[in-house]
């Protein structure tokens, strides 16, 4: 009987221990994610002041996207230093909307297209903006499997004894309410 009792005990036991860790580790795998949206938000803005020298002899228009593009990124640091998440993906999503915009700017300027500098750096935004999407996809994807670990039946309970180290609460990165709108209403033209 005592070893029957034991036995069921270390089971308990181990299962605890076991679900613990895998929380943990799961956690660390969202913040791992995030740490690699930083990296790809890091390298967007540097090839931003990049394109931005590049493209100043041709256009004004840099010095107003320059300005927007640095205050946007001074409040998502700002919004990030003060655990803000909604607000910094707002602004880092503006930034998107920008980079978006500029290939839009280039076909004005012929000269400015056939620069190599200048394609090239288009060549990184994109680049860098596709990555980006793939960093918030994993993030997302991450967090989606956090919480459906820690919503599930016997693992709700260990994420209740372990409250402060267990029941975390991320914030998703998602387009903007006006991109959901654009895309819900996207027709094909023939």
């Amino acid at each position: 009987m005592i070893m029957t009792i034991l036995i069921i005990l270390l089971v308990v036991i181990g299962y605890v221990v076991l679900t613990y860790n895998k929380l943990i580790a799961q956690i660390e795998a969202v913040r791992n994610n995030q740490k690699q949206i930083d990296i790809q938000l890091d390298r967007r803005f540097k090839v931003f002041e990049s394109l931005i020298n590049v493209v100043k002899k041709y256009m004004d228009y840099e010095q107003t996207t320059l300005k927007d593009v640095v205050a946007l990124r001074n409040q998502a640091q700002q919004a990030k230093a003060s655990g803000d998440e909604k607000t910094r993906i707002a602004a880092e999503n503006k930034i998107s909307d920008i980079a978006a915009k500029i290939n839009l700017v280039f076909e004005q300027y012929p000269d400015l297209k056939a620069n190599q500098n200048c394609l090239q750096l288009q060549e990184e935004i994109v680049s860098t903006e596709n990555k980006l999407a793939y960093a918030k996809q994993s993030y997302n994807d991450s967090i989606e499997t956090y919480n459906a670990t820690k919503k599930s039946f016997f693992a709700s309970w260990i994420v209740n004894l372990f409250r402060s180290k267990l029941n975390m609460d991320f914030a998703y990165w998602q387009l903007s309410e006006q991109k959901v709108a654009e895309q819900e209403s996207y027709t094909v033209k023939l």
